[in-house]
């Protein structure tokens, strides 16, 4: 699958630059306290052995079961670890984009909190994107979930998504994800965005690719997941759908439609029009006549708000400097800076 670009550089053990690092695992945390401590010395023991420079980021998103508390404690037995305690619960999406934010490694992995993800998964999805990757998406191939409530919804919502996105992912729920900073850096989340998250780098010319990995059954707690996020999902999916085709082009749908409507209002303008003048007939009472209107004030009503969106795409991109491109690389005639 295609992605955007950055340098594609190996990632070197932590001893040759030891001033950088290579690698932040990010961590959504929400009523986890039980998972807490198996989690850290799992994600930990896995990077140590990989000889990599590393931060891990647990980003209580405003737990009520002392997660927030214990994350603190375990700061002092783990120095790679870092907490960020959150006022209040979020959500997902705002939580892991308070671990982006906070991040300093050349490469991003994400997983979930509740130990179904396995870190051991991590130096795999690390090779993975050192083959020229810039997303990597974990696959939950033999997921250990509630087939009715979770499997089935799933299956549903990746067809749907790759439909519409166009980036064809068996898993899109999987947060096991590995990511190069660059592409993360692109990214605004808002709403229900991190599941989506390929499909945002896709837009930005990620190159995106997936791997099997391990998925193992809830230990402690329990889900907070359930079919009551479908509606915030759909209306998220419509938002990406519309963002990758028409994010730079909105004139373009909203005056299609606003044309079309105008042009069938105004061709039973003219109907009735006949109707009353050539042939005498009383038009008062038609529906036509009411549709005429109609049609008509919506076809000047979405030419509107397609003016409207266009100046907003234009202000959003002209004033924070955000090109409508990006370059993958630069070759010759001494390449200069950007």
């Amino acid at each position: 699958m295609q992605s955007l670009s950055v340098n594609q550089q190996p990632l070197v053990p932590s001893d040759l630059t030891p001033s950088v690092i290579e690698v932040s695992v990010i961590v959504p945390i929400y009523n986890e306290v039980e998972s807490i401590p198996h989690l850290v010395e799992a994600i930990t023991s896995t990077l140590n052995q990989t000889g990599l420079s590393y931060e891990l980021i647990c980003v209580d998103d405003g737990s009520r079961d002392g997660s927030g508390e214990l994350l603190k404690q375990q700061t002092l037995i783990h120095p790679h670890l870092r907490a960020i305690v959150l006022r209040r619960n979020y959500g997902q999406t705002p939580a892991m984009a308070a671990g982006f934010n906070h991040a300093r490694g050349k490469v991003l992995i994400t997983l979930d909190g509740d130990l179904q993800n396995d870190p051991a998964d991590i130096p795999d999805l690390l090779a993975k994107l050192n083959e020229g990757y810039d997303l990597v998406s974990g696959w939950r191939k033999n997921r250990q979930d509630a087939a009715l409530t979770r499997l089935l919804p799933s299956k549903i919502a990746n067809w749907l998504i790759g439909r519409l996105t166009g980036v064809k992912l068996h898993d899109y729920g999987c947060s096991l994800k590995a990511y190069r900073a660059e592409v993360v850096a692109d990214m605004n989340l808002y709403g229900e965005l991190h599941r989506f998250l390929p499909a945002l780098a896709y837009i930005e010319g990620a190159r995106i690719t997936e791997m099997p990995v391990r998925h193992h059954a809830r230990r402690f707690g329990q889900s907070k997941y359930g079919l009551g996020r479908t509606f915030r999902v759909l209306m998220d999916l419509f938002t990406i759908f519309f963002m990758k085709k028409f994010l730079t082009r909105p004139m373009h749908v909203f005056g299609l439609f606003g044309l079309g409507s105008t042009i069938l209002g105004v061709s039973i303008g003219l109907y009735l029009t006949f109707l009353k003048l050539g042939l005498g007939q009383s038009i008062g009472d038609r529906p036509l006549l009411i549709l005429a209107v109609v049609l008509v004030l919506t076809g000047v009503q979405l030419f509107s708000f397609g003016l409207l969106a266009e100046l907003l795409m234009r202000t959003y991109h002209e004033s924070q400097n955000r090109p409508i491109y990006r370059v993958r690389e630069i070759v010759g005639a001494d390449t200069p800076a950007p």
